[in-house]
């Protein structure tokens, strides 16, 4: 059994606003300039998102993991709000190890770290071991706190391992997020979160559930109900409900907030997500 059992009194909502899949051109409401990305930070922070899991993309809109442009996204974030910002060392799946890896360069508060290879539509989001590992203490070395993504149940049996064999994470809190219902990876049912859950180390200290597409709000409600934090955005589900496609990611936000509330979890504010994760202090000194 992991070691969290007691559900925690409010819930840690991610917004993750744009991912590497969708285009602009298909999906003009989805951020991805500068100015986009911080109203839209702005946005669902009002709304109730305590942390940003942030995809990179180019001038041309195109996924990209420059490191000039991630460190002037987190800056940025940083200065105009008070969210905890991760960057996802993802990327897309063709983008190389090295650039994922030197995405911790820009010293975001946290990253993601997804703990295998997995099937991903017709693509292969590609994990081998050794990469994990070095992800893994790169960050511990930079200070920077990881999200495990787990995708399937053989990545939490990898959890286990890389914990057993590294040790804990710079922070030492262990918190990781079930992706669910993505093509080749778990179904987004309540049945796989449990399964999944159960299954945790008991070094977890906190976990939270995304819903991709239309597994969104049955993995809201199952994570609730399990005592977990919620992730949702536009990196995961276009569509709001059946033929209404979303208006932006602040509606995804605060439905996910209503969700919490009437849970009697309410939304974290990002000074306790902060404490939650127990992130390295990097914002700017107030003037």
């Amino acid at each position: 059994m992991p070691a969290v059992r007691t559900p925690p009194a409010a819930t840690l909502i991610t917004v993750a606003p744009t991912g590497g899949e969708s285009s602009k051109a298909d999906v003009p409401a989805l951020p991805t300039t500068l100015d986009e990305l911080v109203a839209t930070a702005q946005s669902c922070a009002a709304a109730g998102a305590g942390l940003v899991h942030v995809h990179l993309r180019d001038d041309r809109h195109e996924p990209t993991l420059d490191l000039g442009r991630a460190r002037e996204v987190v800056r940025v974030l940083r200065e105009e709000t008070e969210l905890v910002v991760q960057l996802s060392s993802g990327g897309s799946v063709h983008d190389t190890y090295a650039d994922r890896l030197a995405v911790l360069d820009a010293e975001p508060d946290s990253c993601s770290l997804t703990m295998g290879t997995v099937n991903f539509g017709d693509d292969v989001f590609m994990n081998p071991w050794p990469f994990v590992v070095q992800l893994y203490e790169w960050a511990r070395e930079r200070e920077i706190v990881p999200e495990f993504e787990l995708f399937d149940l053989g990545h939490v049996a990898a959890l286990h391992r890389l914990l057993d064999r590294h040790g804990l994470p710079y922070g030492e809190r262990v918190h990781c997020d079930l992706v669910m219902g993505v093509p080749g990876g778990m179904p987004g049912s309540a049945a796989a979160l449990v399964a999944a859950v159960e299954a945790l180390p008991e070094a977890v200290t906190s976990w939270s559930a995304t819903g991709v597409g239309r597994t969104t709000l049955p993995v809201a409600l199952a994570a609730l109900a399990a005592g977990g934090h919620l992730r949702v955005g536009m990196e995961d589900t276009l569509s709001f409900a059946r033929g209404e496609p979303v208006r932006d990611n602040a509606q995804l936000v605060e439905r996910a907030a209503h969700l919490a509330t009437l849970a009697q979890r309410p939304p974290m504010a990002p000074t306790e997500v902060r404490r939650l994760l127990n992130v390295k202090e990097r914002r700017p000194a107030a003037a």
